[in-house]
């Protein structure tokens, strides 16, 4: 098991990467050569050019069954459910083929409204608890795969 996380927009790489430690787990950081990523060990940091989708290619190509995949992307991370990966978003949730299908629907409706003008409320804050959230979601996927 790996930990593969979608770099770029992150809020939890810091998180990610204290609890894989303690876990003895690979983390791999996909990143834009446009963003910074922390290096150290047991941190593998894949670049990718700035092209729309390079990141998301590369987390898919890498990802397998059993891999625990950190994205805010639902069209990732429902590539990545196909390969049998575990899906966290940043804010703790999990994505799972029980309810990929409803977010994805819920995405291109959002889509629809903003290119017909319209407007929709965005995500909370992200807060303190969202990490806490987070960090609960992740050690819970480790522990029971």
């Amino acid at each position: 098991m790996i930990i593969i996380v979608d770099g770029d927009a992150c809020p939890v790489k810091a998180e990610i990467i204290e609890i894989a430690g303690a876990h003895g787990i690979q983390v791999v950081l996909v990143a834009s050569i446009a963003h910074d990523m922390p290096e150290g060990p047991g941190i593998e940091i894949v670049r990718v050019d700035a092209e729309p989708q390079a990141a998301d290619i590369a987390i898919v190509n890498r990802a397998r069954a059993g891999d625990v995949v950190v994205t805010g992307d639902y069209g990732l991370a429902c590539m990545v459910l196909g390969r049998r990966a575990h899906v966290i978003d940043f804010r703790g949730g999990i994505y799972s083929d029980h309810n990929i299908d409803g977010l994805m629907a819920r995405r291109h409706a959002q889509a629809r409204q903003r290119r017909g003008g319209g407007r929709h409320k965005g995500p909370r804050p992200f807060s303190a608890e969202t990490r806490l959230a987070f960090r609960a979601t992740l050690e819970r996927v480790l522990r029971h795969p």
